[in-house]
């Protein structure tokens, strides 16, 4: 049977639960899907709503309209011009804690995009596990070109790919196809407009009934702190990874069902 769980109405997020998963939707498509604080709030909550629900195991972000997110809405980088430094500092941690909550987030997210992402768009979907795009879909770290800095996405970005195409990105502005973008690793898949939301689909599926919801999330948060630690710390910390998990539910569960031949049930 098909389970919908509906969540209370936002002004720009559309949201619902479905088979495990938690659709997120941008919801300002006459904007582009532009962000702004709201904007950035609203997501914000709706993650922490999939991140408390146990029934959830995959997050999808997408979009409503012809673009996924153009970044910056224009009248919130009009107001950005008298605020105060302390008050830039809390708005930008605001969208630093949006994009950290992605990365950091026990759940895996995908991004479904089927537009053009630029700028804070592009971060957005950066910090996302994995990339579903159109052939069409531009993407672009545009800052630079208005005297702004790709400052949150750097950290994500230059993870992902590295530095030397990093620096190509961020610091020339340049805009991409989404062919580009994949040959870059910054793209996990491409897919038309007519076949991407069943594939996103069945990509979720595959990881819902076929993986453990323990060894996701101890992955990604290994993944996220291997990076940041010498080699030798790197070694205690994947042992002690290994150990631990073998603690879990799930290990239990599975090494039991793997050993009497039986399906695992996820």
């Amino acid at each position: 049977m098909i389970r919908v769980k509906l969540i209370k109405k936002m002004q720009y997020i559309k949201h619902n639960i479905k088979n495990r998963i938690s659709y997120i939707t941008l919801n300002r498509p006459l904007k582009r899907n532009a962000l702004n604080p709201q904007l950035v709030n609203e997501l914000k909550e709706i993650i922490k709503i999939s991140e408390t629900d146990n029934t959830v195991k995959v997050i999808i972000l997408k979009a409503e309209g012809k673009a996924f997110c153009a970044g910056a809405d224009l009248e919130y980088l009009q107001k950005l011009q008298s605020n105060t430094y302390e008050e830039n500092f809390e708005d930008s941690k605001n969208l630093m804690e949006l994009y950290k909550m992605i990365y950091l987030s026990e759940k895996v997210f995908i991004a479904q995009v089927e537009g053009h992402a630029i700028a804070g768009g592009a971060g957005l979907a950066t910090v996302c596990d994995f990339i579903f795009s159109v052939p069409e879909a531009k993407y672009g770290y545009s800052e630079v070109a208005i005297g702004f800095v790709p400052a949150i996405v750097s950290i994500f970005l230059t993870r992902k790919i590295g530095e030397a195409k990093s620096k190509e990105l961020l610091l020339t502005g340049r805009i991409i196809s989404a062919e580009e973008a994949k040959e870059m690793n910054i793209f996990n898949f491409i897919e038309t407009k007519e076949n991407i939301q069943n594939e996103v689909y069945k990509f979720a599926q595959k990881l819902i009934t076929k993986t453990s919801s323990d060894s996701l999330r101890i992955t990604k948060q290994l993944i996220a702190q291997i990076q940041s630690v010498n080699i030798e710390d790197a070694f205690d910390l994947t042992a002690e990874t290994n150990a631990k998990s073998r603690e879990t539910d799930d290990c239990k569960k599975g090494i039991s069902a793997f050993l009497d031949k039986k399906e695992i049930k996820w």
